[in-house]
Formats: structure tokens, C-alpha cells, sequence
């Protein structure tokens, strides 16, 4: 006996204001009024007889059976996308615009795409490491891997680490300043920082209790690769990531000062939240997410 399918529309409904957090967004990306998009949501609840979302004025919050359906429904719903693609001759290759940071594409990304290359393998990826990746996404960019404060509320984002930061310097240069952070000596030397990280110097200074303190020279630059060999070279102290130190495995680079230093910035996966739908921006999210790099 076949079993009863619910309605796909309805289904596709739910989904979309799951997946957008907004009823309003949800009707918009559907184009329906919010009347007709609650009418497609009913009739599901009808269907599996059960409230999936509680109404108030013009938000819809999930019930906890509607949490229930969805934990339980979604995955098939991906599985029965996937299946269709890999039997479909018309679907052919699916592009993805990717702003990376050179750094953590070479340390983190590129490391573990091969995974991502056999799970689907008709994905294919753009790779954009030029500047201003946040303000291109949505128009260059489908999605973007971003080091940043907090992304904006308008963008679908996750966190992907939390970080300490590491005063790094080579071997030489670090035993000539010793093991206790002393004013006078690193007043003498010149730091390297990225210029999209100015606060991680900041908070590494203060937790240092070294708030007032002015290094000979700060110089900027825009590739944290460059920084890590610049510091190998004995040209400076470089302010980064632990995890780039510990990921860069460098016998040349030395770790300053046994002092944890939590850093004000994180890599985040930054899309419009509409962009979710689009398959190739989905595939590589949920691939993201599962394979924490």
C-alpha cells in the first residue's frame, strides 16, 4: 500500500520559514501573501495533526512538536534532493562563489574539500580571496568564511571556532626577550599585525597589563600567511591566531609568553539567509557545519 504523502507545497512552506526564521521573509522568497503562506502551513498541521508552530501577531514560533517534524523530516527531504540530482542527466554541474581568507583556505579549507569533492561530486567551487569579501556577498559572493567581531544580523552566519591570541616570533627574537612579558624589551621591537585584526594587539596588550604600552612600530598587512613568515624571518613580533601557529607547525616560529589572550574575533560562514535555498550554497553549509574544521 502506498503511503500518504503530505502536501509538497504545504511541506515546502514549513521549511522555508524554518529555515528564513520569518514567516514574512518565507512568503516573500514563496511569492505569497502571509494569508496564503499560513493557509499552506494549516493544511500541514492538519495533515500530521499537530500544532507546528504557535501564531502571535506576525510571528510563528516553532512548537516543540513542529521542532519534532522538522529534526525528523528534513534529512529526508535532503536525501530525496540528492537522489533525484544523481539520477537527473539534466542537472549538470553546481557552482559555488566562495570568498575565503588565503589563510584559512590553505590551513583549515583546502585540507578537507576532497571529502566534500566525493559526497557531491557535481559541486564546484569559485575560490574569491580578494578584499571586502562581507560587502561582496549577496552580489560576487554566494557565501563567504569571514574573521570578524559579530556579522550582521540580516546575514545567515555561524561560528566556526573561538580563538586565543598568540604573540609569535622566531625562536631567536623570542629567547632574546625572555619568558615574563617586560615593557622596556618589546617597547624596542615592532609588531606585525593584519589589517582587518586591529583589536586582537589590543586585547593581547591589555591582558598583558600592558595598556599603555607602544611597541617601536606596528606594521599592517593583508595576508596572515605573510605575517607567520615574516615573524620567521625575524622582522617582528606577529599578533595571530593560536590556531594558525599551532595549524602552521613552523619549527622557525615561537609562541611569546605562556598567557591565555581571548581574542575578540572568530571565523564565521557569512550568506543571505535566501541563499540557503540555492542548492550548491546548502550542500557546502551543512557539509561545513558536520566537518568542523
Amino acid at each position: 500500500m502506498t503511503r500518504r504523502l503530505p502536501p509538497l507545497r504545504a511541506l515546502e512552506a514549513f521549511l522555508r520559514v524554518v529555515r528564513l526564521g520569518s514567516a514574512r521573509a518565507a512568503a516573500t522568497e514563496l511569492g505569497l501573501s502571509p494569508s496564503a503562506l499560513s493557509r499552506r502551513i494549516g493544511s500541514l498541521e492538519d495533515f500530521v495533526g499537530k500544532k507546528l508552530f504557535t501564531r502571535a501577531h506576525q510571528s510563528m514560533q516553532l512548537t516543540d512538536d513542529g521542532r519534532s517534524f522538522h529534526d525528523a523530516v528534513a534529512p529526508h527531504i535532503e536525501a530525496l534532493a540528492a537522489a533525484v540530482e544523481a539520477q537527473s542527466d539534466t542537472v549538470g554541474l553546481m557552482r559555488l562563489h566562495l570568498g575565503v581568507l588565503p589563510l584559512f583556505g590553505g590551513q583549515r579549507l583546502f585540507p578537507r574539500l576532497q571529502e566534500l569533492r566525493k559526497l557531491h561530486p557535481r559541486l564546484h567551487i569559485d575560490i574569491d580571496t580578494g578584499p571586502h569579501l562581507l560587502d561582496r556577498v549577496g552580489d560576487t559572493l554566494d557565501a563567504a568564511i569571514v574573521l570578524m567581531h559579530e556579522p550582521d544580523p540580516a546575514l545567515h552566519s555561524v561560528r566556526l571556532d573561538h580563538n586565543s591570541v598568540y604573540a609569535i616570533a622566531s625562536p631567536a627574537l623570542a629567547a632574546e626577550i625572555g619568558p615574563v612579558p617586560d615593557a622596556t624589551r618589546l617597547a624596542s621591537q615592532t609588531f606585525l599585525v593584519h589589517n582587518e585584526l586591529p583589536d586582537s594587539f589590543v586585547a593581547w596588550r591589555e591582558a598583558l597589563g600592558l595598556k599603555k604600552f607602544e611597541p617601536a612600530a606596528i606594521d599592517h598587512y593583508d595576508s596572515g600567511q605573510l605575517i607567520l613568515e615574516a615573524a620567521a624571518q625575524g622582522l617582528g613580533i606577529a599578533i595571530m591566531h593560536d590556531d594558525h601557529f599551532k595549524r602552521a607547525g613552523d619549527k622557525r616560529l615561537a609562541r611569546l609568553f605562556d598567557i591565555d589572550v581571548a581574542s575578540p574575533y572568530s571565523y564565521w560562514f557569512v550568506c543571505r539567509p535566501r541563499d540557503l535555498d540555492q542548492r550548491p550554497v546548502r550542500l557546502f553549509h551543512d557539509w561545513l557545519v558536520k566537518a568542523e574544521l
